[in-house]
């Protein structure tokens, strides 16, 4: 299963999703690999506090072995880290996409779950990591600007690429009855101008852990895994698991 995560607009809190996310469905036995789909300013291996030795752009260069640049986080984890300050690597032509594409296909047969965490906005890369996956999921937040640029983000991908199914998550909720209202309005809006019916999949809750395991570089759901934002990234994979 190959998942796309995306979000229009920066700064929504995707990455720190994707990663936890990720620990949440390994540690529910299965084999996960992280995509930093960043691909000139990465930003998982930050996050973590690892250091990469190989990145996609040493893949795609330099033709090294794929599966010699993953970086094993646990017994069912794994990251492809991304190049920083790497713009060549942000406009990759199709021939290059579809290189990178035979590439991920051939890695992710290893695995049973793929999470590509992709740049923020409507930019080539992350167009096209929409296009690769079988499911396309959207980050966003309450922010007036978030939920606009989310919009916009759909809008494109639909409008060029005929992409029509979008899960959502809202980040940074302060309650769950703050996230049906906001997802009604996201969704509402996307039901009127752009013929989509997007699925809710849940919120993930405003927690001070989340801003404390991102400073010490750490997963939140291994630090508190009691906390409002773990609970709910565990529901989250949990629906996930049913699709």
């Amino acid at each position: 299963m190959k998942i796309c995560i995306s979000s229009g607009k920066g700064g929504v809190g995707k990455t720190s999703i994707v990663v936890n996310l990720a620990y949440c469905l390994a540690n529910k036995g299965r084999k996960v690999l992280i995509v930093d789909g960043d691909l000139g300013l990465a930003n998982v291996d930050v996050m973590l506090g690892i250091s990469a030795t190989k990145t996609i752009s040493d893949v795609m260069d330099r033709g090294a072995d794929p599966l010699e640049a993953l970086i094993k986080l646990e017994r069912n984890l794994s990251v492809l880290p991304a190049s920083s300050g790497a713009p060549d690597m942000v406009t990759l032509g199709p021939e290059e996409q579809n290189v990178l594409g035979q590439y991920l296909d051939a890695m992710a047969q290893k695995f049973d779950i793929l999470l590509a965490d992709t740049a923020a906005g409507i930019g080539p890369s992350v167009r096209w990591f929409n296009r690769f996956v079988d499911y396309n999921m959207v980050v966003a937040t309450p922010d007036p600007t978030s939920l606009t640029d989310s919009y916009a983000l759909m809008k494109v991908l639909k409008q060029e690429h005929d992409l029509r199914e979008f899960r959502v998550v809202l980040n940074l909720v302060k309650s769950p009855e703050q996230g049906d209202k906001t997802f009604t309005t996201l969704a509402d809006a996307a039901r009127k101008f752009l013929d989509l019916d997007l699925e809710y999949i849940g919120p993930v809750l405003e927690d001070a852990a989340v801003p404390l395991a991102i400073r010490n570089q750490r997963p939140f759901i291994l630090t508190s895994p009691a906390s409002p934002a773990s609970l709910s990234i565990k529901e989250l994979g949990d629906k996930i698991l049913s699709w």
